[in-house]
């Protein structure tokens, strides 16, 4: 375990402290404020610096993140909303967006609304207004280090209707500076259901000023519609805050490293001397970037977004004939890392990494 840039082992630590928490861990409790009121949260604190909010009652899904006592991550004008103001109708999955480190779309849909069939599909999916059951903090020593560990069942499912389960792990350890999300997805009906899966990472200010830049282990991109595609030659880059900023969407099929996963950050290189927010996630599952680069006033925020599918309207992904599909009893495994780049040594090795990448495939 390394504390206050020092390696102990686990007896040497235990000399110095009489609870785990006194050097990282989590804390459990009910917000109890406005439309957030009821919603169980968890604080995760790494000891490193890296502190971040767990939400059970949003899919387990993360809203608050921070590093040193500095904000990470766009929260929107919303905050922290319980499920039980959502409305699955066209856009109303915006007043219950809290934006935050992770917020997950899908299970069976996402994208813009529209209808598909004989069902009317509203923004991005259900999941973030499913409150996970089985939610369960079995943090504990293994070997050296203070594993903080959390864990929790979502499903989304209807009577005579589609049916799937995501089994959620998220892992960090104390001193650390990153955590880990595991997910299961199993379509535990009898008959095919659609599954879409989009994770919305979303750095914000003061880590996103027009000094950050985006990296991403990809050369093919290509955007959402006209408006984006005129701004393609500017598509990594931020700017300041325009007030009548038009949202530009773009598309990343990613390449991945000799392991299997692709990379992307948000990085400013004129913060404390250099830091970095990346993704690292298993291309096998999750082959696309889509980035939400929305540069407005007081709605300021850079989304990196893995996921499984282009994010388009249902309907459109089945008339390509592109809608992924979990056969009954079939599974998915994502696996998606979440961290910290601190300094120009560690931004510069991961730049590095991503021109590896890219390079080979070129090549």
């Amino acid at each position: 375990m390394k504390i206050a840039g020092r390696t102990f082992s686990r007896n040497e630590v235990n000399r110095w402290i009489g609870n785990p928490c006194q050097l990282g861990g989590t804390r459990h409790y009910q917000l109890d404020e406005g439309r957030g009121r009821g919603i169980r949260a968890i604080d995760v604190d790494t000891g490193s610096g890296f502190r971040f909010t767990v939400l059970p009652d949003r899919g387990l899904d993360i809203s608050h993140a921070s590093f040193r006592g500095t904000n990470l991550v766009f929260i929107t004008p919303n905050g922290e909303v319980n499920p039980m103001f959502y409305e699955s109708r066209d856009s109303e999955w915006q007043r219950i967006f809290f934006g935050g480190l992770l917020t997950t779309c899908g299970l069976t849909y996402f994208g813009p609304p529209g209808r598909d069939g004989e069902e009317e599909l509203g923004l991005h999916g259900r999941y973030s207004a499913i409150p996970a059951g089985k939610v369960n903090d079995t943090s504990h020593w293994q070997s050296d280090e203070y594993l903080i560990e959390l864990s929790g069942v979502i499903e989304e499912a209807m009577l005579f209707g589609d049916k799937l389960r995501l089994v959620r792990r998220i892992t960090t350890s104390v001193g650390r500076k990153s955590l880990l999300i595991q997910d299961r997805v199993e379509n535990f009906g009898y008959k095919k259901s659609p599954y879409t899966i989009l994770y919305h990472v979303n750095p914000g200010f003061p880590l996103l000023t027009d000094s950050s830049v985006l990296l991403v282990s990809s050369e093919q991109v290509q955007g959402i519609d006209a408006h984006s595609s005129s701004h393609i030659e500017d598509c990594r880059n931020s700017s300041l805050p325009a007030r009548d900023f038009q949202e530009q969407v773009f598309w990343y099929s990613v390449d991945p490293d000799a392991d299997g996963f692709g990379y992307a950050a948000i990085i400013n290189r004129q913060l404390f001397g250099g830091l970095g927010l990346y993704v690292r996630f298993k291309t096998s599952s999750l082959p696309y970037l889509s980035t939400w680069k929305n540069l407005g006033e007081g709605e300021y925020v850079f989304s990196l977004e893995p996921c499984n599918v282009f994010c388009e309207n249902r309907a459109v992904l089945r008339q390509k004939e592109t809608l992924p599909f979990l056969n009954p009893g079939e599974t998915r495994d994502n696996e998606l890392e979440i961290g910290l780049l601190e300094g120009e040594e560690e931004i510069a090795a991961f730049e590095g990494k991503v021109r590896e990448i890219t390079g080979k495939r070129s090549a």
